[in-house]
């Protein structure tokens, strides 16, 4: 009974959403095995995985197609790699938010991937090889996403590899996108190119179109992730700042008159610099001006202590002396005079006192 209970116990500690899409993932992907098996000659079947001549007749192939891996090695990859990520990903976010998450990185990416493919079409009237020989399917372009959402959230975490290979979370996005960009230069465009559109988008909801629920200023739901360390430029060497610095700037203040980003509740600065937007990036905000607060304090502070060796200031109030020089000329007076000269003696050691104030 208590082995029973075991896979039970295991299967209802997974989040809702990691649990189902990855039985999904697993369903589907054994379906196109047996698809397969029971076919004559190898076939694409465009009703489960995206063909760019065929998916406008299958048009949910643009989200169902990321549950399909074609062979057994991409699918044990994919369960060792996504139902962990997503697991964190959406204790952290809950499940709405990973949800939108998913969608907009997998749906988002084959559109991309669609459009390009006939471009290319267009281009060279080859639609044997483009509309018809290239496929997209699997979740690469979702593997891709969630490691931009750990580099936002764990950028200094390191990772070990085999043992002995060390990585910083923040270097596997651009590892993963350089492999991509070898294997599609070598000729193998489906589905590895995948992989780069999967990074633009998912970096681009998570840095402007995500719902920050637990993360508010000033009691305004923000959206997205506006600090400086997940600005675009941050991702490439600063060699290439002074080029993707400026272009960027300009896309956004276009993005931003256009309304197709979300707005803020504070001050809008431009261009992908820490603005207002999120909790981290007004903590940044407010981090910069209390040290530049802090600079100017120190500094005047130095100046005051060089201008201490001037000359004392004739506003400085001089405290009276604690007791007064007897003066020896000065006769006693008379006993029945002794009230009217102790008040006429504290009136002139007042206009003493104000005088030196």
């Amino acid at each position: 009974m208590a082995i029973l209970q075991s896979p039970i116990t295991f299967m209802a500690s997974i989040p809702t959403v990691t649990r189902y899409f990855t039985l999904a993932t697993v369903t589907l992907s054994l379906v196109y095995a047996w698809l397969q098996w029971n076919s004559e000659g190898a076939k694409l079947f465009p009703y489960l995985v995206l063909v760019p001549g065929s998916s406008l007749f299958y048009p949910w192939t643009f989200i169902t197609s990321a549950l399909v891996e074609t062979t057994l090695w991409e699918l044990a990859i994919t369960v060792i790699t996504i139902p962990p990520t997503l697991k964190y990903l959406e204790r952290l976010w809950g499940s709405i938010e990973t949800l939108k998450f998913i969608i907009a990185t997998v749906c988002v990416s084959n559109i991309i991937a669609f459009g390009f493919n006939w471009i290319e079409f267009i281009g060279t009237s080859n639609a044997d090889l483009f509309l018809y020989g290239m496929n997209y399917h699997g979740q690469m372009s979702l593997q891709i996403g969630v490691l931009v959402a750990f580099t936002q959230l764990i950028p200094e975490h390191q990772v070990q590899f085999l043992g002995f290979l060390k990585m910083r979370v923040k270097s596997l996005p651009m590892t993963y996108l350089t492999l991509s960009t070898v294997m599609t230069i070598f000729g193998f465009q489906s589905p590895w190119i995948i992989i780069q559109f999967g990074w633009f988008v998912s970096w681009i909801y998570l840095r402007f179109y995500k719902k920050n629920s637990n993360d508010t200023v000033g009691g305004v739901e923000s959206y997205g992730d506006r600090s400086e360390t997940f600005s675009l430029v941050s991702w490439f060497p600063p060699f290439t700042h002074i080029v993707l610095g400026p272009g960027g700037n300009f896309v956004y203040k276009w993005a931003n008159t256009l309304h197709l980003i979300p707005s803020h509740g504070g001050d809008i600065e431009s261009g992908f610099s820490t603005i207002p937007g999120s909790a981290r990036a007004e903590a940044e905000r407010r981090r910069a001006m209390a040290l530049q607060a802090l600079d100017q304090r120190l500094a005047n502070t130095s100046s005051s202590s060089t201008q201490s060796t001037a000359p004392v200031s004739a506003h400085t109030p001089r405290p009276p002396p604690a007791v007064a020089s007897p003066r020896p000329e000065k006769v006693a007076p008379p006993i029945d005079h002794v009230a009217r000269t102790s008040s006429d003696s504290e009136s002139g050691d007042l206009g003493t006192t104000e005088a030196s104030k």
